[in-house]
């Protein structure tokens, strides 16, 4: 019995009846197996050593331009997967499917965050970066072959956000410490950044959640570990929820939608929306490699690819050099 057996074994006796086991994973291109790492272990492997993977680290959380202490998308990516390796932990569901599964939730992500997501749906009439992630891991890293996650993984990113709900019930906590770590470190950043402080939340928020961020997480989870243990489901009480929702609705009209913001956001649909055009119009602008895609996906879908997978720094650049006049001294 090699380590991967040993560590399948070990799931099957340990983990409840209804977890995500990893001997029953599947891929949509079968592999031979690996004699140290679970299926889940290689896929959370091939993310965090992807392409796409490094580049969250300069893609926009919120905030645009924030400077060091604020969270990229990389950063919520970890905090994401820490959160929710936690609760898996205690309900005794698949650490490792959960982790794989939160470090990739957002690798479909465009540059400056929902802004470039806004501006690409603009241009093609249909965009999402939970379906946009996972072309990203279908097509793209290892010399073209792409990722070739699990399935599981796989629907755990799709279904991360949008209507359609995880298959699993590791994917299901993923969706929902998704939101609640984007809403307490985005609460977070907005009170170093001064648009928000503990003063403005709703009584309703303040009153069962508490007003500091790490206070609001810990409750939460704590919450969601209570209901549903010893259940094939992820509960939160309707005490909380409620609770959350008037949070996000908060968010919104404080952050996420506030004009100091919107202004910046304009900015960046602008740069997404003008690079589109540009290479729509003038293809032969494009990386060698991009344009070797038309023949594969088509021209608009290697377009949207290469621009939804660029860095708000490499997006400006790219702006800057194609819209906006050298000055010489």
């Amino acid at each position: 019995m090699n380590i991967r057996e040993y560590t399948e074994k070990m799931e099957m006796r340990n983990l409840m009846s209804w977890a995500c086991k990893s001997s029953k994973a599947h891929r949509q291109n079968e592999e031979a197996q690996d004699d140290l790492r679970t299926a889940f272990q290689r896929d959370r492997d091939r993310i965090v050593h992807s392409q796409a993977f490094r580049a969250l680290k300069h893609k926009t959380q919120v905030y645009l331009s924030p400077g060091d202490h604020y969270r990229t998308r990389l950063t919520h990516s970890m905090e994401v997967s820490q959160i929710s390796r936690t609760i898996g932990r205690a309900l005794r569901l698949n650490e490792d499917m959960i982790e794989a599964a939160a470090l990739g939730h957002d690798l479909g992500h465009t540059p400056f965050g929902h802004a470039g997501e806004r501006a690409i749906n603009k241009y093609t009439g249909h965009f999402t970066h939970n379906e946009q992630g996972i072309r990203v891991v279908t097509y793209y890293g290892r010399q073209g072959r792409g990722l070739n996650l699990t399935e599981e993984v796989k629907d755990a990113i799709l279904c991360h956000t949008g209507a359609k709900l995880p298959d699993t019930l590791e994917g299901a906590i993923v969706r929902r410490c998704d939101r609640i770590c984007y809403l307490c470190s985005d609460f977070d950043d907005g009170i170093r950044v001064g648009l928000v402080g503990p003063d403005k939340l709703p009584g309703i928020v303040a009153m069962r959640l508490g007003t500091e961020p790490s206070q609001i997480l810990d409750i939460l989870v704590h919450n969601i570990v209570e209901c549903s243990s010893g259940k094939d489901e992820i509960i939160l009480d309707p005490y909380y929820d409620e609770a959350v929702e008037e949070f996000r609705d908060f968010m919104f009209a404080y952050v996420y939608e506030c004009p100091a913001l919107e202004k910046e956001h304009r900015k960046a649909e602008h740069v997404i929306l003008s690079l589109l055009d540009l290479f729509e119009k003038q293809p032969a602008l494009l990386p060698e490699t991009v344009q070797l895609n038309f023949a594969r996906f088509g021209k608009m879908v290697s377009i949207v690819d290469y621009v939804a997978g660029l860095t708000d720094l490499s997006a400006v650049k790219l702006f800057n050099r194609h819209f906006v006049p050298m000055v010489h001294d």
